[in-house]
């Protein structure tokens, strides 16, 4: 792998991490995909979901938990699989320029002659694309078990879902790339990141909850990625938005990368 390509080069390096995730990701998907049968015939189900709270049944789509569609947004894409694209984003976005910075690495390879804006497209470039590589792992496996499984979930539903976890992590992987490249720790860059995709769920959950704060959900990224769904009939703009977000942050923190002290 030649150093100069440095979009291959850090692809090329995340090979056994991406693998390792989509593994993990594909057993959870199966694991909770073969509980869906025992779930749809439970006896009483309906009753169980009545006398739910009306705030919690249309926070975890409840109403048609039966369906594959109802029981994959409940069990899998409103917490399990968006914390997840959280995590895988979060960390491997901050690790990029932070973590070479730490290692003592950064500076051998902008020695090369790489301009410092260059590292940082490539690097961003690349993390992108192994996000999305990740979504395609996703789709797939939740496609193939709703296939052998009969969930009566459609290509386009499964793929509007999967999209709506890649920005997730787009979005919150590049705030931490962007503070990582201005600061120059990784660990402040995942907790800034962790922070905001903490209260950006938080403020999700409440905007249900609580009518005074229902005016302010819309402003949080979850809002945009789980409302309706995410697996559901319609496309929304809210990925492209949050992944707009992430580009914009990354946007801001180059020209900041640019004359910051490397290691200082």
């Amino acid at each position: 792998m030649k150093l100069s390509s440095i979009f291959a080069k850090t692809i090329f390096d995340q090979r056994r991490s991406f693998l390792g995730w989509s593994l993990g990701l594909g057993v959870l998907v199966i694991v909770m995909a073969a509980m869906w049968p025992s779930v749809r015939d439970m006896p009483g189900l309906d009753n169980f979901v009545r006398n739910y709270p009306a705030a919690l049944r249309k926070l975890f789509n409840l109403k048609t938990f039966r369906t594959g569609t109802g029981y994959f947004n409940t069990e899998l894409f409103s917490l399990m699989i968006p914390a997840l694209f959280l995590v895988f984003g979060i960390g491997h976005g901050a690790r990029l320029i932070a973590g070479e910075e730490e290692d003592r690495t950064l500076d051998v390879l902008l020695s090369t002659g790489c301009s410092r804006r260059r590292v940082m497209v490539e690097k961003a470039a690349a993390f992108v694309v192994v996000v999305f590589g990740l979504g395609l792992v996703l789709v797939a496996v939740t496609l193939g078990m709703a296939w052998v499984l009969g969930m009566g979930m459609t290509v386009g539903d499964v793929v509007r879902g999967g999209l709506a976890m890649v920005a997730l992590g787009v979005e919150f992987g590049l705030v931490a790339f962007a503070v990582s490249a201005a600061r120059g720790r990784r660990g402040v860059a995942i907790a800034v990141s962790t922070a905001l995709a903490i209260a950006g769920y938080v403020l999700y959950v409440l905007g249900q909850l609580i009518h005074g704060v229902e005016r302010w959900r819309g402003i949080s990224p979850f809002v945009q990625a789980l409302d309706h769904g995410p697996i559901g009939p319609s496309w929304s703009v809210g990925p492209a938005v949050m992944i707009g977000c992430g580009l914009l942050a990354f946007a801001i923190s180059v020209p900041l990368f640019e004359r910051r002290d490397i290691g200082n």
